[in-house]
């Protein structure tokens, strides 16, 4: 998503070009190029897909059931071991923030033994609070960890992600949790930038353009235990204008400069 304006196939070119060993997939563009075939493109030029994103939203209803259960086969049919879950703000009007993460647990008891036998593991991903009631009700690593918990850690862990978690002075505590339970399944990475855009969905800002310690928070995971890829994130409508190889350079030099 950082260079979506980026084709598939130009995406992986530029990885492969600037040395990127690996790619966060979304699953729209995904579907859209076919799945299997962008399983071969990527493979064939000797990436590793990193993530799969999303699955979730399971306050939606009974749909979102299959939905889920579609992620975690194109997950599997793209190589990677993780699907990461956007899990659903507020039923639709609803106001009961507990039921909403009852709803979430339980739909998540329900994909998980599925997606262990695909060899998919489930990633719970916090969100800031401000997305609490329309995209995800779990807003804290804290309330993520209750859940995923509750399973095998084989089977459901969580995402350390900067721009959501960064706010948290529980999160240091809870990073090392997870990291002794094995339960950290993703690391990504986006800084927060003031003031906020309009559009504060789409306002990640590049790395070192904000308030958030970057390197601090790869040195706290790396002493949680975590040695798997790092993902920069950004949803950006600047970046999203630019050109895409031009970004992605950007990105890598920034995280040399900021991250390493």
């Amino acid at each position: 998503m950082t260079v979506r304006q980026l084709s598939l196939p130009a995406l992986v070119t530029a990885c492969v070009e600037l040395g990127v060993p690996g790619v966060g997939l979304w699953r729209d563009p995904v579907r859209a190029y076919g799945v299997e075939a962008a399983a071969k493109l990527v493979r064939d030029a000797g990436l590793a897909v990193t993530t799969l994103c999303r699955g979730g939203f399971f306050t939606r209803g009974p749909r979102s059931d299959a939905d889920n259960r579609d992620a975690v086969d194109e997950a599997a049919a793209l190589g990677t071991d993780t699907l990461v879950l956007v899990s659903g703000g507020l039923a639709p009007g609803g106001r009961d923030l507990a039921d909403a993460r009852a709803t979430i647990a339980d739909g998540i008891a329900r994909l998980a033994p599925y997606a262990g036998e695909r060899g998919v593991r489930l990633a719970v991903e916090p969100l800031h609070p401000m997305y609490a009631a329309d995209r995800c009700a779990v807003s804290t690593l804290d309330q993520a960890l209750e859940i995923a918990e509750r399973f095998p850690a084989e089977q459901v862990g969580v995402v350390v992600d900067t721009y959501h978690v960064w706010w948290d002075d529980l999160a240091p505590a809870a990073v090392a949790r997870a990291g002794r339970a094995g339960r950290i399944a993703s690391f990504q990475l986006a800084d927060w930038t003031v003031p906020l855009p309009a559009g504060v969905l789409n306002g990640r800002g590049q790395l070192g353009d904000g308030c958030v310690d970057l390197r601090a928070w790869r040195r706290l995971v790396d002493a949680a235990g975590y040695t798997g890829p790092v993902e920069v994130e950004l949803f950006n409508e600047g970046l999203w204008a630019r050109e895409g190889r031009e970004v992605l350079a950007e990105t890598a030099a920034r995280y040399t400069e900021h991250v390493l």
